[in-house]
């Protein structure tokens, strides 16, 4: 009797569920450490107006500013995944795409944010930090800003 009770609890301890506790398993979801920019277009004038640079540390990410009519557009500097709770340097650089002339350029420090796609309980960990490139804050919080047309 003792063998058959045990058999069962011991299959559901080796799969992750617990009788007590968790019962749907761990997504698939997947994300990466990284520091993002994100803008409006519009914002920048007409489609592919200026180049965006978003550098931390010494890793940088170009991409044009896109099509006004788009409601919005990213740029992502990946970090080593086991970067953890730390401060990084970012640096935005925008420059006018027919001149070459800068047009905002700001830096700041970014706090990292620990985010659990798939739950806490589950992998992976990701460090993260979002801004907002605006044409004349730079680097500003993303917070409020309307990501639809």
């Amino acid at each position: 009797m003792r063998r058959s009770l045990l058999a069962p609890l011991l299959v559901v301890a080796l799969t992750g569920c617990s009788v007590f506790g968790q019962d749907t398993p761990c997504r698939q979801a997947d994300a990466d450490s990284q520091v993002s920019a994100v803008w409006r277009p519009a914002d920048f004038g007409g489609r592919d107006e200026v180049k965006i640079r978003l550098c931390v540390d010494d890793s940088c990410e170009e991409k044009a500013s896109g099509n006004p009519d788009d409601p919005f557009t990213s740029l992502r500097v990946r970090l080593p995944d086991d970067v953890g709770a730390t401060t990084v340097p970012v640096r935005l650089t925008v420059t006018s795409a027919k001149s070459g002339d800068t047009v905002v350029e700001d830096s700041t420090r970014a706090k990292l944010t620990e985010q659990h796609p798939n739950g806490t309980s589950c992998p992976p960990t990701a460090w993260t930090a979002t801004f907002r490139a605006h044409p004349e804050k730079g680097l500003s919080s993303p917070k409020g800003m309307k990501l639809q047309g």
